[in-house]
């Protein structure tokens, strides 16, 4: 599989002359190769089973890793998945207790098999208080062991706000141009995303990926996320494949 990193200039070229990256001559979305997922509804999909909200985030952390795996199989070559907001502190102290210790946790026993499996690892957001300096540490140390792999990135947001994302840009900033700029985001060699997945029924993009979804095609699924199969990718990719993308150009 060629490497996710390489091929942002062509992308860029591509879309300046109004055409898709990796899309075909009649302007079709053609294959969608960086995908972001908003993954919405592990609470819900608990409370329906009479579980705790627990139970849901650990259900859908099962499900971002099945995808992950798809992903690879479906010739996604970046996979951008929303962890855990700015905004999700404002939950109840107990639930996010629960989720920063499944995520250390998670990280923790599952890179080395990711690893294995080829999986490149990035971060997105704040790694500030109040992300505890030892969480820091433990998705720092999956991003260095993890570097040189090439088979998919995964991006993990995580402590992610798109406003903060661009504030905190926008602090460091004294260029002119957009690339410029981008060099200033949390991940400067992620592509922008051509689809942008939300599950559960809702149709927002709640402060996700604002710079880089700028172009992004979206899709709207019913499902809760921990419900989210791999029909359900093929199906979501498929709707990409099906649209005419211009980026203003007619």
């Amino acid at each position: 599989m060629a490497d996710a990193r390489s091929g942002l200039a062509g992308d860029e070229a591509r879309k300046a002359a109004g055409g898709s990256p990796d899309g075909d001559d009649d302007g079709r979305g053609g294959r969608a190769r960086y995908v972001a997922i908003i993954t919405d509804g592990n609470g819900r999909w608990a409370q329906r089973r009479g579980l705790p909200v627990l139970a849901g985030h650990e259900a859908g952390a099962d499900t971002v890793k099945a995808r992950l795996r798809d992903a690879v199989d479906l010739g996604v070559l970046e996979l951008t998945v929303y962890s855990f907001s700015t905004e999700n502190w404002n939950r109840s102290e107990d639930e996010v207790a629960g989720i920063m210790d499944m995520f250390a946790r998670r990280i923790e026993g599952e890179t080395p098999e990711l690893h294995a499996e080829g999986v490149r690892m990035r971060f997105l957001g704040r790694r500030s208080s109040p992300v505890s300096p030892a969480l820091v540490e433990r998705m720092e140390w999956a991003e260095d062991l993890t570097r040189e792999n090439t088979r998919i990135t995964l991006f993990v947001a995580f402590n992610y706000g798109g406003r903060a994302e661009i504030v905190d840009a926008a602090r460091t900033f004294n260029g002119t141009t957009e690339e410029e700029f981008r060099a200033h985001l949390y991940a400067p060699d992620m592509h922008d995303p051509d689809l942008i997945i939300r599950t559960s029924g809702e149709q927002r993009i709640s402060n996700y990926l604002l710079w880089q979804g700028a172009y992004s095609e979206f899709v709207f699924r019913e499902e809760l996320w921990p419900d989210f199969s791999r029909a359900a990718f093929e199906q979501s990719l498929g709707d990409f494949s099906a649209r005419r993308r211009r980026f203003g150009a007619r």
